[in-house]
């Protein structure tokens, strides 16, 4: 394994993007309150007070917990960059209550403090008491990281002492982990915050007896099917294909990649790697979205890919953006990067409305019509998942390398870090993208310092061109991405010209459902077509092979947005209920797609993300 990259933290990054800025502004002022609302409204809050009986509304659920940490960790990414008094009160009031709830023993479960006290870890399969730890455990990291207040940090570190007098391997410990992980990747996170490597530990233990015999969940014969429903079919590094739960499946994942990181353990990393290639080679949607049924929110055979019931929750694609950059911080490698980009940019932004208080739970690549983003869930997973990752989007942008800076992502912004080559160095990121390939870098310094920038060339993009000083280079690259190094001076500098046309998209053969169909893809964009702007159900929309496609900026449209234009087809309606093919006969119709992640957001009608083809 190679030395790690370190992610630049998010706090060190300022973000001025024409894309992003309206979206992470929506997510501050308008998101985090409706969320705190809904979560007061629905009791989530309130059931912290430890005031509930019998008859007194609805009883606090086992997953309630895990709802407003999430806020919680949200909340507190947002006033890390951007202050706000009347958010910061309403934070601070929900950390008191949630460190108010917590037992003398160290335990903090509102379900199972007031109605299920003697059945404490009694149903690890289900109970989600470790699921919901965890994100008050991340929840208590963000806090103290943008407060510096310990209050709610040492509540999650009494709470994670308490678990390890609980669990583990010596006498009188349960041997055993929970149902839907999660805790895994929390105690790497309180490890990093506090450096005790007892967390560490604690979060190796229960990846490591994951899939260990005997088992320790009854073998499921419900709609569940088997142990893989819970990733628990085989240890860890034994495991060769991605099966059950999505959202379960990459946290795990997120947690052998931090794991493997921390170790240094080749044997982890080589089943991360294994269980990418499952997901990203055989089980992964054009837009990034993973976990394409219903029926367990989970993963299916092989290039099972259908479009209208694809499931692909929020929650799934927040998880392949987690995963995807913990790995391209084990190895610098644009694979990864670019499928954090392509699940960013399509399945998770796509979980939101414009007015941000609608939501996606699912996000099908079709639709006829009557699948709509909804104002909260009973099951309520996916809102503050999404909010989380966009109050920290400035994590996802930049690494430090051994030799420098690497750029994953293309956001306008700019960061200053110290101690580069012996300097202090600032790189100033400018550009329109995804609307545009143009990206311009400006490195300013205080002193000459020789280093490497790294810039990822997305695996889209067919051409390049990089020029410094107005003179193109040749640059090396590396596993996807080019290298700049040269001794930089205040004032350089590098201009990265990225071509992105229109591309017609094909499945691999395997994906049947979509044989004989294109998708558009321009940039990182996947783009659908929407009855909103045809005259037909898009559902009759042919697309010829051939057809000339160009990309046009559309001001008026859905906050400004570049469609993508050509001649399509409609297949005229034939009586005969199987007529032969001869006797199909079509007629030309403008068609117009718009983004992906924008759908649902005009009038009701039918979408589609994959279209049939005419070869002749």
């Amino acid at each position: 394994m190679s030395d790690m990259n370190h992610p630049i933290p998010f706090t060190e990054v300022h973000i001025d993007d024409s894309f992003w800025n309206d979206r992470l502004r929506t997510n501050r002022v308008v998101s985090l309150p409706y969320q705190y609302q809904q979560c007061k409204e629905t009791g989530r809050i309130d059931a912290f007070k430890l005031q509930w009986q019998p008859g007194n509304g609805e009883a606090p659920h086992i997953f309630w917990d895990s709802d407003v940490a999430k806020w919680v960790e949200a909340a507190s990414y947002s006033l890390s960059t951007h202050p706000d008094a009347e958010l910061a009160l309403q934070l601070e009031e929900v950390v008191a209550l949630i460190a108010s709830a917590q037992q003398p023993d160290g335990y903090l479960n509102t379900h199972f403090t007031q109605i299920d006290q003697e059945k404490r870890w009694a149903n690890l399969q289900d109970a989600h008491e470790l699921y919901c730890a965890g994100h008050l455990i991340e929840a208590a990291v963000a806090h103290f990281q943008a407060t510096g207040k310990r209050i709610l940090l040492e509540v999650a570190c009494r709470y994670a002492d308490y678990i390890s007098t609980v669990f583990g391997r010596e006498e009188g410990k349960i041997q055993g982990y929970c149902g839907h992980e999660e805790i895994e990747l929390a105690l790497v996170k309180l490890y990093r915050a506090t450096r005790e490597n007892r967390y560490l530990e604690l979060s190796r233990f229960f990846v490591e007896e994951r899939g260990q015999s005997p088992h320790i969940f009854k073998d499921p014969r419900d709609w569940r099917g088997n142990l893989g429903y819970y990733q628990a079919h085989a240890p860890v590094r034994e495991q060769k294909e991605a099966v059950g739960h999505a959202v379960r499946a990459v946290y795990l994942y997120s947690a052998i990649a931090d794991l493997a990181g921390e170790y240094n353990d080749p044997s982890l990393l080589a089943a991360s790697e294994t269980l990418w290639e499952s997901v990203t080679k055989r089980k992964m949607y054009l837009t990034g979205g993973i976990g394409s049924t219903r029926v367990g929110e989970a993963f299916t055979k092989d290039y099972d890919l259908p479009n209208e019931t694809a499931y692909c929750e929020t929650c799934a694609a927040v998880g392949m953006v987690m995963w995807s950059h913990r790995l391209v911080q084990i190895d610098c490698d644009r694979r990864y990067a670019d499928v954090m980009e392509r699940a960013l940019y399509n399945s998770v932004i796509s979980g939101v409305s414009q007015d941000g208080i609608k939501f996606f739970y699912e996000n099908p690549l079709a639709s006829r019509g009557g699948h709509h983003r909804q104002p909260w869930f009973e099951c309520v997973c996916c809102p503050s998942n999404l909010s989380r990752l966009l109050a920290s989007l400035g994590n996802y942008i930049f690494s430090r390398t051994e030799d420098g800076l690497a750029v994953h992502l293309y956001l306008q912004s700019e960061v200053t870090q110290q101690s580069i080559a012996g300097a202090s160095v600032q790189v100033k990121l400018e550009t329109r993208y995804p609307w545009e390939g143009h990206i311009r870098l400006l490195v300013e310094t205080d002193r000459s310092a020789d280093f490497t920038l790294r810039l990822r060339i997305p695996e889209w993009c067919r051409s390049y061109e990089i020029r410094i000083g107005g003179k193109t280079i040749e640059a090396l690259e590396e596993k996807g991405y080019a290298l700049i190094h040269r001794t930089w001076s205040s004032g350089d500098a590098v201009e990265l010209e990225l071509d992105m046309p229109v591309e017609k998209i094909v499945s691999h053969p395997g994906v049947i459902m979509n044989q004989g169909r294109l998708a558009l893809q321009r940039g990182p964009l996947v783009y659908c077509v929407e009855d909103a702007n045809h005259k037909t159900d898009v559902f009759n929309l042919v697309l010829p092979g051939d057809a000339k496609l160009s990309s046009r900026w559309e001001q008026n449209l859905l906050g400004g947005i570049a469609v993508v234009e050509g001649k399509g087809l409609i297949r005229i309606p034939n009586a005969n209920l199987y007529p032969r093919a001869d006797e199909v006969e079509f007629e030309e119709t403008e068609l117009m797609a718009i983004p992906y992640y924008a759908w649902d957001n005009q009038k009701p009608g039918a979408m589609a993300v994959w279209m049939a083809a005419k070869t002749s």
